[in-house]
């Protein structure tokens, strides 16, 4: 795991508490508020921790933790995972929060589980008002991992027709945020039965979920 993700710059979260971001090689999933289902594809992170620690040499715990967006637990997490279907509602000390987690070396993956992108875009304009969403090119280095993604984001569900995105938030030259829309990561990721998905697709889509979590921890 990279320096900067593994020691989380100390950081005053309020006038009584200090924190720094996780020591550890560890995952969790992010609780929200706004009625948006965080909970769904239960199987999903399971399965990529597995996959990761299979295939790119991590030490994750079977089953990843739960935090809220509002805690400061969040700050034991190097890498949080945030899904969902419908709205997403981030209150200004949610977004202070998250803001200063991101800041001081943390990262969230954002997958939308389809219905999600309008909510999301809102809610991250309160957590950076200055920042846009930039798209990644395919050349970015979280293609170039361990397993390689020469056109960029795989496509895993189709749902409007539109093709997959990878968008970031970036801080000077670091990735703070990685959302991607319209590729579905997450359902690739749940058990087989679920969605009926070819093993060609499930594959591509933990090979991808693993490359992001190597790109966090290694860069």
């Amino acid at each position: 795991m990279s320096l900067v993700r593994r020691s989380f710059l100390l950081l005053t979260l309020t006038g009584l508490f200090c924190g720094s971001v996780g020591l550890s090689q560890e995952v969790a999933v992010l609780k929200y508020n706004g009625g948006g289902d965080w909970y769904s594809n239960p199987t999903a992170m399971p399965n990529l921790i597995a996959f990761c620690n299979q295939n790119i040499g991590t030490t994750l715990k079977e089953k990843p933790e739960t935090v809220d967006v509002g805690s400061t637990d969040l700050f034991r997490y190097p890498f949080v995972h945030m899904t969902g279907h419908g709205n997403v509602f981030f209150s200004d000390e949610e977004a202070e929060n998250l803001r200063n987690y991101l800041l001081s070396g943390g990262f969230l993956h954002i997958d939308d589980n389809y219905g999600m992108n309008t909510y999301i875009r809102r809610e991250l304009k309160k957590v950076f008002p200055n920042k846009e969403l930039q798209e990644l090119g395919s050349d970015h280095a979280v293609f170039e991992q361990t397993f390689r993604f020469p056109n960029g984001l795989p496509k895993i569900h189709e749902h409007d027709g539109k093709p997959p995105q990878a968008l970031g938030i970036f801080e000077q030259d670091r990735l703070l945020l990685l959302f991607t829309y319209e590729s579905d990561l997450g359902d690739g990721w749940e058990n087989r039965e679920i969605h009926n998905d070819p093993e060609e697709v499930r594959q591509k889509a933990l090979k991808m979920g693993a490359n992001i979590v190597q790109y966090v921890f290694e860069n």
